[in-house]
C-alpha cells in the first residue's frame, strides 16, 4: 500500500516545480522531501523524478500517481474538515498564501491572534503572490489565500472558491519632493504622461494595474526600475530613478525629499481571503476569517 505522506511528496514537487519550493510548501526539508520521494520509488518499483539540467521532472509515470495523490488530498481534505467540525473548535495544520505586504503589515497580528486564541492550531504561512495564489487554492494546496486585486485588473479565480471583502487598500503616487508635480493633489492618468516608472516586474497584478491606468490616458509606461519589493521604492523615488504607485499597507515612512500625493480617480487595491467552498464548515477556516476581520482596521498603513 502506498503511503499518503509520500503520495502527498510527490503532488508537492508536481505543483510547485522543485524539490525545494515543494518543501518550503510542506515545511519540510528537500531533503526529507527527496527521501519521501525516493521510497515511493522504491515502493513502487518505478522511476518518478528525471534530473533535468539542475532541476527535475515527472515521468509518466509519475504524473499518473499525481492524479491519484490529487483526488486522496481531496477525500482526506473532506474527512478532516469532517472531524474538525465534529470536535467543534480549530485545529491541525492550516496553510495561508498571503502577498508580500500583507506579510509584512496584516498577517502578524493574525496569526498571533490565532496562537493566543487557538493552541491547537498549527499555522503556516507563505508569501505568494495574488494570481499563483489563487491557483493554489484551486488546486488545494493551501487552505486560505489572502489576495489583492484592482478594479481595473480582477483577480481570476476558479473552481468552487468561496471569498469574504476585507476592505480597501488606498493607493498614493509617491514622487521626489522637487518634481514638477509635487505642488499637486489630485493628478489624473493624463498629467502622468512622459513620466519614467518604478514598478513591481511584469507578471504582477500590480503591474497589471500601471499598465491599464496608463494606457487609459494612451500611454505605455516608461518603466526606468523593476522592484519586487515597495520598501525599496522610496530610496530609488529620492535619488530621481522615477515615480511610482504605492499601495498603503505596509508602507513605511516616507524619507526626506519623498511626497505622497493623491490621484483622481483615487486608486486602491481590493484586499479579500479566499478557501475552498468545501472547507467552510471547518473551524480553523472560521478562525483564520474572524482574526482576519479583526486586523484589518487596525493594520499597518503609513
Amino acid at each position: 500500500m502506498m503511503d499518503l505522506a509520500r503520495l502527498r511528496a510527490l503532488h508537492a514537487v508536481a505543483v510547485h516545480g522543485t524539490v525545494g519550493a515543494a518543501a518550503a510548501s510542506l515545511g519540510y526539508t528537500p531533503s526529507a522531501v527527496s527521501q519521501q520521494i525516493a521510497k515511493l520509488e522504491r515502493e513502487t518499483r518505478t522511476v518518478l523524478l528525471e534530473k533535468q539540467g539542475r532541476g527535475v521532472v515527472l515521468t509518466d509515470a509519475a504524473h499518473t500517481l499525481v492524479a491519484a495523490a490529487r483526488e486522496l488530498l481531496a477525500i482526506v481534505e473532506r474527512t478532516e474538515v469532517e472531524l474538525e467540525e465534529r470536535r467543534g473548535r480549530a485545529v491541525g495544520r492550516l496553510t495561508i498564501a498571503a502577498f508580500a505586504t500583507s506579510v509584512k503589515g496584516l498577517m502578524p497580528g493574525v496569526l498571533a491572534a490565532l496562537a493566543r486564541d487557538h493552541p491547537e492550531l498549527d499555522v503556516r504561512l507563505l508569501d505568494v503572490d495574488p494570481y499563483p495564489a489563487a491557483e493554489m487554492i484551486g488546486r488545494g494546496e493551501v487552505d486560505l489565500a489572502v489576495v489583492q486585486d484592482w478594479p481595473l485588473t480582477p483577480l481570476p479565480v476558479t473552481g468552487e472558491v468561496s471569498r469574504e471583502d476585507l476592505g480597501h487598500d488606498p493607493v498614493d503616487l509617491l514622487m521626489p519632493a522637487g518634481h514638477p508635480l509635487a505642488a499637486r493633489d489630485g493628478l489624473t492618468a493624463a498629467d502622468l504622461r512622459g513620466q519614467r516608472w518604478i514598478s513591481v516586474p511584469p507578471g504582477n497584478i500590480c503591474h497589471d494595474c500601471l499598465t491599464k491606468t496608463l494606457r487609459e490616458a494612451g500611454e505605455e509606461p516608461d518603466v526606468a526600475v523593476y522592484a519586487g519589493e515597495f520598501a525599496a521604492y522610496p530610496p530609488l523615488i529620492a535619488a530621481g530613478l522615477g515615480i511610482a504607485m504605492v499601495p498603503r499597507l505596509a508602507r513605511a515612512p516616507l524619507p526626506e525629499g519623498v511626497v505622497a500625493r493623491s490621484m483622481k480617480p483615487e486608486p486602491y487595491r481590493r484586499v479579500f481571503a479566499l478557501w475552498r467552498t468545501r472547507s467552510s464548515r471547518r473551524p480553523a477556516i472560521g478562525a483564520a476569517l474572524a482574526a482576519l476581520r479583526e486586523r484589518w482596521p487596525v493594520r499597518e498603513t503609513a
